[in-house]
């Protein structure tokens, strides 16, 4: 499953990405956020993050994508990228596995960020040589290993 997210910076290009989706027949959770009235990114990564399984995606959206990559990163198995351009979307994938995009509503046109969407939906994570950096990620920090 894709889910969508954004605060009121990123409303419009989570507007713009949703009926890109709904254009490519691909399904996907939208937003609670309906408007571009103001609320706080990390109530909205949050609760998105809370939602991930396994193989499901999310694509975040907020006035620069770094709160909602600061807030996301925060969850277990989550690693959010933030990203403005296609090769760093494709390696987000490639190389980390990333599982939660994060764009700039106020930084990116609408253009570039379907470019940007594209390309991290259609990247696979290589595994391989990447599959020991991702677990060496994933620590548990309380203990610092």
């Amino acid at each position: 499953m894709i889910y969508l997210g954004c605060d009121h910076g990123g409303y419009e290009l989570k507007n713009v990405i949703a009926k890109h989706l709904l254009k490519l027949q691909l399904s996907f959770v939208d937003s609670p956020v309906m408007d571009d009235e103001p609320v706080d990114y990390p109530d909205i990564a949050r609760s998105i993050c809370g939602k991930l399984g396994e193989g499901d995606k999310a694509i975040l959206v907020c006035g620069t994508g770094i709160g909602m990559a600061m807030t996301a990163n925060k969850f277990k198995g989550i690693r959010a990228a933030c990203v403005s351009d296609t090769f760093s979307s494709k390696m987000a994938r490639a190389h980390n596995d990333a599982n939660v995009l994060c764009l700039g509503g106020r930084v990116l046109g609408a253009g570039l960020a379907i470019e940007i969407v594209d390309a991290f939906l259609a990247t696979d994570f290589e595994g391989g040589r990447h599959q020991n950096r991702i677990q060496k990620i994933e620590f548990d920090s309380t203990n610092n290993e």
